[in-house]
């Protein structure tokens, strides 16, 4: 069959002819002719049976098998050589590896030979017997006739031998009614022989056709199957396996044979209808005997979860009668995985691996959705990391991934399964609780979460503080809508940030007027610093021994066409988380110096430098520009620098220090022991003073205040490291007293003056010179706390809105009430369900000073802030 295969696309086809149709000339390439070469080794198979036929007429009509005659005795040789060769040839290679044409060839001569020899031996011997000849072509004409079956669609040979048998017999007897007989036999043979051999002509070159289908679908499919992208299967009709690739068995790790006759559904998993397979399930199909496409099953043998997609088709004879299944399949596995993996991003944070916007607002929505006619309880915290920007601006955006991924780890440590932790984005984080939650378990889970976070990081070898800030709002009371929470939280989250960072704050009504009233202050803000709305004031730093002026701190000051005085607590941090600082910070540097170039020789000028200003590489040209300006020695420059800067103890902050330390300027510590760094910078910090916070000031001459012995040791310190201090916000004779039996080398506080502008600073210098003697009261009053709280006030059945300015443990100042006459009684709600009664001491316009009924603990007035309030 191989010669049969050859390609009828690769070769181009022969016109029939009469010889080719008979297999007598060469048929072409386009398929060969095997539909007669193929019979001639099964002719020579049977032709035994044709020299027996002859043994048994002899033996019938009686003949001798051996005579004495010569030429008999050469006939008969002759048969049985061309017997034996028609017997013989067929089977041997060399007659085999022609063409066929040249076999039929070949073949042609032989048996007309077989049959001529056979006739003249007959014809010989029936000469003796009787002289009846042409009686002698009935026994040729049987054995021809068994020859033409033997020889099958091979007509042609039957002529042939045909031909051969009865040629003696015809030309010796018979007469023109034979010979017509004969030649109408022959031609009926030969149109027969003609139309049989272009039949099988054109069949050989169907089923060739066929055969090359076949092998390309079958190189097709193998190709496929090796190639991984697909697999087959076949079953009967009992559903049992006949064939399965060997890619699914060694899918399977099973030998295929092993496969053969178990049931297909054993290698597979029953239906699940939560992975989405669909009721109608493989066993339902292949039960029903219906197609089915694209069914996604899961193998049951195998050794790790895989996962196929089926498809197939029931099979019918021609009857109509069921004889199973065939079908395919295509492994889903790794598009499960990848499916999985892209509902993971889709779902998760790629950096931390928390919950992302998507989720955690799906099941936000989840948590607040309406149940059976009951509105949803739950709680969501809005987080704010505190300081992370100046990780990410001085250890690059790599340290700062490695600090989210470990604040994250944190907040699932003390989150637990209370609730989801996700990210929001950036170094915004949230966490939603589901359920009902009192204030009081809320309040303690912000503050332990504040903790953990406001523990060092190591990060790179570096050690790293930072804080968080938390806004909390609860459904239903706070919002019944995903977007409200989120929007009220976020409320509260800059009311926690506005009130001094690293605290918790919940939503309270009243934060959208103050959120409104913070955007409008950013954008007055902006205009300002445009248009020169902002100046500085100038507070004198004086010697505590010499009481002689040695410099003064620049205050930046913004007076509100509107609001009027601003405070810096208020705007600064606005500032901050606007951009604003660094223009800000470079318009204070140049104004600074140019005021401090009119002073008298020696005097200094201090000017708060932000943390982010610090971690500006282009800083010290900032500097430098502001005291080539200005003409200032850089000696008569103070920088004051607070701990922060310390947060990312790394070789930038060493190098800025060494920088600007080149430059000449004075560095000084300020707002010290109010920070979260260790007391280890202050081995290498090339510091020149320490800047003692007031906190630690204020009220340190009252009995039993442990301030002075903090004041004492931060005396010490400095002192040990060749360092100059400065007590800030001294107020009172009694203060002062302290701080020189203490040893502070320099004084700032209102005692020895108020911040003034840069005009009186030069008038007073010109007319007083530096001397400068104290003078405020004699002792300390209770501890006043500058705020802006928007508080509810109670009067004769009515509520009244005002905005407390300070506030202390005995009084406070109100604003917002015009005229309020002498000894007036008020309830102020100073927080939520924190009333205190007040009487009015003193009013001026819409301001009063109240007098409490009694002392309030200002450090308990945790609640948002209602600052900024129209």
């Amino acid at each position: 069959m191989s010669l049969l295969r050859a390609s009828l696309a690769e070769n181009p086809s022969r016109p029939m002819t009469l010889m080719v149709a008979l297999g007598l000339s060469e048929s072409g390439t386009e398929v060969s002719a095997s539909w007669i070469s193929g019979a001639f080794i099964h002719i020579a198979r049977l032709w035994p049976l044709i020299l027996l036929a002859k043994i048994c007429v002899v033996a019938l009509l009686q003949l001798p098998f051996y005579s004495h005659d010569i030429v008999q005795i050469g006939l008969m040789v002759a048969m049985l050589l061309i017997d034996g060769a028609l017997m013989l040839a067929p089977r041997q290679s060399w007659f085999q590896s022609r063409m066929p044409h040249i076999q039929n060839w070949m073949m042609l001569p032989l048996v007309f030979l077989s049959g001529l020899t056979f006739s003249l031996w007959l014809g010989q011997d029936a000469k003796a017997a009787t002289d009846a000849l042409f009686l002698a072509a009935v026994p040729e004409l049987a054995v021809a006739l068994l020859a033409v079956c033997i020889f099958g669609d091979r007509r042609l040979l039957g002529i042939s031998y045909f031909l051969g048998a009865l040629l003696v017999s015809v030309a010796e007897k018979a007469g023109v009614v034979q010979i017509g007989l004969l030649c109408s036999c022959v031609i009926v043979m030969l149109i027969a022989t003609l139309r049989q051999a272009t039949a099988d002509r054109d069949q050989a070159i169907d089923r060739h056709s066929q055969d090359l289908r076949a092998q390309r679908s079958d190189r097709l499919l193998q190709e496929h199957e090796r190639s991984g992208r697909g697999w087959f299967w076949e079953t009967d009709r009992l559903g049992c396996l006949t064939y399965i690739s060997d890619t699914l068995a060694k899918t399977l790790d099973a030998p295929g044979d092993g496969l053969i006759g178990r049931p297909i559904t054993e290698i597979v998993r029953p239906g699940d209808k939560k992975q989405g397979d669909g009721e109608r399930t493989l066993g339902f199909h292949l039960s029903a005997r219906t197609g089915f496409s694209d069914i996604a099953v899961c193998a049951a043998l195998a050794k790790e979860e895989r996962w196929w997609s089926i498809s197939g088709q029931p099979v019918f004879n021609e009857y109509g009668q069921f004889h199973g299944f065939r079908g395919s399949g295509t492994d889903l596995t790794e598009m499960r995985r990848s499916q999985a993996e892209v509902t993971r991003l889709a779902q998760f944070d790629s950096l931390t691996g928390l919950a992302n916007r998507i989720q955690m607002l799906s099941s936000l929505e989840q948590a607040v959705a309406d149940r059976r006619g009951k509105q949803g309880e739950c709680a969501l915290m809005m987080l704010d990391l505190d300081r992370f920007k100046i990780v990410n601006d001085t250890l690059g955006h790599p340290a700062g991934d490695t600090l989210l991924r470990q604040v994250s780890q944190r907040l699932q440590r003390v989150v637990g399964d209370k609730g989801l932790v996700g990210r929001q984005g950036g170094d915004e984080f949230k966490i939603l609780l589901p359920g009902r939650h009192d204030q009081a378990a809320l309040a303690q889970l912000a503050q332990a979460i504040i903790a953990s976070i406001s523990q060092p990081y190591m990060i790179e070898g570096t050690a790293v503080v930072i804080g968080v800030s938390i806004g909390i709002s609860c459904c239903p009371q706070d919002g019944v809508t995903a977007d409200a929470l989120i929007r009220n939280a976020d409320l509260a989250l800059y009311a926690a940030k506005g009130n001094g960072r690293g605290v918790h704050r919940f939503y309270s009504s009243d934060m959208h007027a103050d959120a409104e009233d913070r955007r409008a202050l950013e954008e007055d803000l902006r205009r300002a610093l445009a248009a020169d709305g902002l100046h500085l004031v100038y507070q004198p730093v004086v010697s505590s021994k010499t009481e002689q002026i040695t410099g003064y701190e620049a205050l930046l000051r913004w007076n509100h066409p509107v609001r009027g005085p601003i405070s810096p607590a208020l705007f600064i941090p606005i500032a901050e988380d606007s951009g604003l600082i660094g223009q800000i910070g470079e318009w204070v540097m140049h104004t600074a110096c140019r005021d401090a170039a009119e002073w008298q020789d020696g005097i200094r000028v201090a000017v708060n430098v932000s943390p982010s200003q610090f971690a500006n590489p282009g800083f010290p040209s900032t500097v430098m520009n502001a005291l080539a300006g200005a003409q200032l020695a850089p000696e008569r420059l103070e920088l004051e620098i607070t701990e922060s800067v310390f947060l990312n103890d790394d070789d930038g902050t060493d190098a800025m220090f060494t920088r600007l330390k080149a430059i000449g300027v004075r560095l000084a510590l300020d707002d010290f022991g109010t920070g979260y760094s260790s007391l280890g910078y202050l081995k290498k910090a090339p510091f020149d003073k320490i800047k003692i916070d007031q906190s630690f000031v204020r009220g340190a001459a009252t009995k039993g205040s442990r301030n002075s012995a903090i004041i004492k040791a931060i005396v010490s310190l400095a002192e040990a490291l060749g360092m100059d201090t400065t007590a800030e916000g001294a107020e009172t004779q009694d203060e002062l007293a302290l701080i020189r039996q203490l040893g502070c080398s320099h004084i700032q506080g209102y005692i020895y003056g108020r911040p003034m502008p840069a005009a009186d600073v030069l008038a007073g210098q010109r007319s007083m010179g530096t001397a400068v003697s104290a003078n405020g009261f004699q002792s300390s009053r209770p501890e006043r706390k500058t705020m802006l709280r928007t508080i509810a006030i109670h009067h004769d059945g009515h509520v009244y809105t005002g905005r407390v300015r300070n506030i202390s443990a005995t009084g406070a100042l109100i604003e917002g009430l015009w005229n309020v006459p002498q000894g007036t009684l008020f309830a102020i709600e100073l927080a939520e369900n924190q009333f205190v009664n007040a009487t009015a001491r003193w009013a001026k316009d819409d301001r009063m000073g109240v007098e409490f009924a009694g002392s309030v603990d200002i450090s308990t007035l945790r609640n948002a802030p209602k600052s900024m309030a129209g």
